[in-house]
Order: structure tokens, then sequence, then C-alpha cells
């Protein structure tokens, strides 16, 4: 990257790629989220019912496949289907970002991804389509999330470490704006048109990603995978130990990633279920409480960026081993406040909204602390001939993640609500101390020799 892209910082004081980059990831965001947060409440309320579920194609093949250790109830067979929808969209990253690194380039691959999200958006308008629609939007995804991640890092020099996680959080902050507005809009449309109505939405805002992305090419890196091959020497003993510290690391991220994205699914079912909903203008949709989470790391943003600048500036920063931690430690917490709303559930049975409303939005913050942390540190420290490679590959432990929890998931209706997340919070408790006990010496194995970025401790 050249000086005069460096200087190009005019967004934020962060450079001008940087929007490009979060604008297509919000909108790309807003047709995910928009999406999933109608995918388990469709599933449930329609697809699978009679007169629906015989049409849609594969759906027959499907459930036996799920169901090999007993008979599975609608709940739990919509939970295993979203649980590994979610883990493949985070699984086929690492072999778009093999793609960009080894055959395509950058750019080139998000492209392909974001017109193959487009399609399957648009398959999600008809039930015979339902699984067709899924197995494009992973992949379209692979192509694209580890990629765009990776594009950020490069816009930074290699010293820039607390700018860098800076960027990453703003860049966080961007996908979450679209995380927020597609419940919110897919939701009221579902509710008032229909389903199908609430899926076309997403899909035509996954084409303006797209077109965004495309204005903003001469602001991005993401140059020819050959000429960055015939450059980089093969890895040195430290550059492979770096990597599979770093490994390590987003292996740790496991168990926040079970934790987390319970809420996504299983999450609105218990709303719609357990949660009062009642508003002088009527009930609202239980979709809507997939804004809450995204909204909590929009608002945390400032005040956290602006709380590590101060740190940054005082030498007493925590490394992001240690917020990685700190983060998985937050999702268990957010988990046992949706238990004691379940404990302190009123003569009818139905949850107060705001313990309901502080649990997602814990969750949030708790994202924000572990998630573009964890990005920044791969970008930083993975040796430069696997960065997309590594950025992909840390989508693997969402993978892994979501498929636990869809897993888990499964027992819902087995249980009850407390039980529940009562066990999905432990999870992330665990996750987190265990973080926390290896924090300091990986830390400081990652850390950067005085003498410049060619060599490490």
């Amino acid at each position: 990257m050249t000086e005069a892209a460096r200087a190009d910082t005019v967004f934020f004081g962060h450079p001008r790629g940087v929007a490009y980059l979060a604008f297509t990831e919000c909108w790309e965001r807003f047709s995910y989220y928009g999406m999933t947060s109608l995918l388990t409440l469709y599933m449930v309320q329609q697809l699978f019912l009679p007169g629906h579920a015989e049409h849609v194609l594969g759906l027959a093949a499907l459930r036996p496949l799920f169901s090999w250790h007993g008979a599975l109830s609608d709940v739990a067979f919509a939970s295993l289907i979203y649980g590994w929808y979610g883990g493949l969209v985070y699984f086929t990253p690492i072999l778009g970002g093999w793609i960009a690194d080894r055959w395509l380039g950058a750019k080139a691959t998000v492209i392909i991804g974001a017109l193959l999200m487009c399609a399957g958006h648009l398959a999600m308008a008809f039930d015979a389509s339902f699984l067709l629609a899924l197995l494009m939007l992973i992949l379209g995804s692979g192509c694209l999330k580890g990629n765009i991640s990776a594009q950020v890092g490069e816009l930074y020099p290699a010293e820039a470490e607390s700018r860098r996680t800076q960027g990453y959080t703003i860049f966080s902050a961007g996908i979450n704006v679209g995380a927020i507005l597609g419940p919110l809009a897919c939701g009221a449309l579902a509710a008032a048109y229909g389903w199908h109505a609430g899926f076309g939405a997403a899909a035509g805002l996954m084409l303006l990603a797209l077109v965004i992305y495309l204005a903003g090419q001469r602001h991005l890196t993401g140059h020819s995978p050959r000429a960055d091959r015939v450059a980089l020497p093969p890895m040195t003993a430290a550059e492979r130990k770096r990597m599979w510290l770093l490994i390590l690391v987003a292996a740790m991220t496991l168990f926040p990633n079970v934790a987390y994205p319970m809420i996504w699914g299983i999450g609105v079912l218990w709303v719609d279920q357990h949660v009062s909903l009642w508003t002088p203008w009527g009930d609202v949709p239980p979709s809507w409480f997939n804004s809450i989470d995204p909204f909590a790391s929009v608002v945390a943003v400032p005040p956290l960026v602006a709380l590590w600048a101060w740190q940054a500036k005082r030498g007493r920063e925590s490394s992001d081993v240690v917020k990685i931690g700190i983060g998985a430690l937050l999702t268990g917490v957010s988990a046992f406040v949706l238990v004691a709303g379940a404990l302190l559930a009123g003569p009818d049975g139905k949850t107060d909204v705001w313990w309901a409303l502080a649990g997602f939005f814990g969750m949030g913050i708790a994202f924000l602390y572990y998630w573009p942390v964890l990005l920044a540190l791969i970008s930083q420290a993975a040796p430069k001939q696997v960065t997309a490679t590594m950025m992909g590959g840390v989508y693997l432990s969402f993978f892994l993640g979501s498929v636990i929890m869809g897993w888990v998931g499964s027992f819902y209706d087995t249980m009850s609500p407390a039980a529940f997340w009562a066990l999905d919070g432990s999870i992330g408790l665990v996750g987190g101390l265990l973080m926390l006990a290896i924090a300091r010496p990986v830390a400081r194995a990652l850390e950067p020799v005085p003498d410049g970025d060619a060599e490490w401790r």
C-alpha cells in the first residue's frame, strides 16, 4: 500500500476504504440478519406445516438425516437447520480465502460472493427453493466475508496496532447498523405482507451492498494473488509458531460463539413464547429483538474506542487476547440475565420485556468486545503468506459454535427456560475463564520485538 493511500484518512480519521467496506457489510448484514431474524419462526410457523413442507425440494430427505437419534419436534428440527446453516455460512470463508489467496484475488472473490448472495435471497421468496436458497447464501458468504475483513487490515501500516483495532471496531459498527435495520424492516414487512415480503427486502439490500463495493474499488487493496506469491518467501519457524498461537486464540472463541448466537434463533422463539410483547399499539414482532444486540454494539463503539485510545496513550490498554476473554465472560453474564428474567416471570407466566432487552443488549456489547478484536489481531499478527486464508479460517469458530448451538438449542423444548439459559450462560463463562488463564503468555508471544515487525517473540 502506498503512502498516498495511507494518507487518505477522511472517514473518522481512518482510510476512505474503511467507509466503503463498512457500508458494503452494513447492507450485506441487513440482508443476512433480516432473513435470519425470520428464519426459525418461518420454519416453525409455516414451512414445516402441512401444505407447505411437501413442496420444499429436498426437505423430506433432510429430516431423517437429522433424526438419526430419534424423532424430532419441529422446534428441534428448525434449531438444527438454523445451526447448520449458520455454521456453514462461517465455514466456507476459509474456502473463499483460499480462492482469493491462490486464484482470483480478494476483489473478484467478493464480487462473486455478493452475486451468489443476491440470488440466494431472491430464492428465499419461494417455499420450494428454500434449501437451494440456503446453499447459495452459504457459498456466497464464503466468498465475501473473510476477504472483506482482510481488506480492512490491509488499509493500515503493520505497526499501527491500536488504529487497526479501532478501524475494525468502526467496521463492526457499520455491520451492526445493517444488523439493526434488517430485522426491523424485514420483520415489519413479514408481519404486514407475509414472510416472503421480508425475504424480498433482504434481496434488495444485498444488491445495494454489491453496488457500494463496486463504487469503492479504487480505495481498496486486493491485488492479483500471483504477484503476492512471487514476492513473499515461505513461512519461517517463528511465523508458523505465530500462526498456531493465533489458531489457538481463535479456537477459544468457540465458547462465546455457542452462547451468543443462541439469541438469534432460540432466543426469538423464547421471546415469542414467554416474553410480554404488549404495547399500547399492539404486540411488537418478536423478530425485532434481533436488532437489540447489534444496536448495543453500535452505541458502545464511541465510548469503547475512546477508552482504548486513552489507555493506549498511557500504555495501559489491555492486550487483544484479554479483551477477547472479557467478551466471552460477558456472553455468559448476559445469558444469566435471561435466567433471572425467566425465574421472575409474572403470574401469567410472561417475563417482563426489560429482562429480554437487557440480556440481548449485553450480548451485543460482548460481541463487540471479542469479535472485531480477534479480526484485528489476526490481521496484524498472521504471516502475510496466509493472511486471507486465516481471516477466512477464523470463521471456523463460528462454524463449530453455530453447529453446537443448533444441537444445544434442540433441547430447548425439553427444559425450562431458566435451565436452558443457565446452560447457555455457563458455556460463555467457561470460555472466558479459560481465555483469561492463557492470556498473558499468549499475548507476550504475539508481541513484535522492538526492532520491527519482521521478527516476533
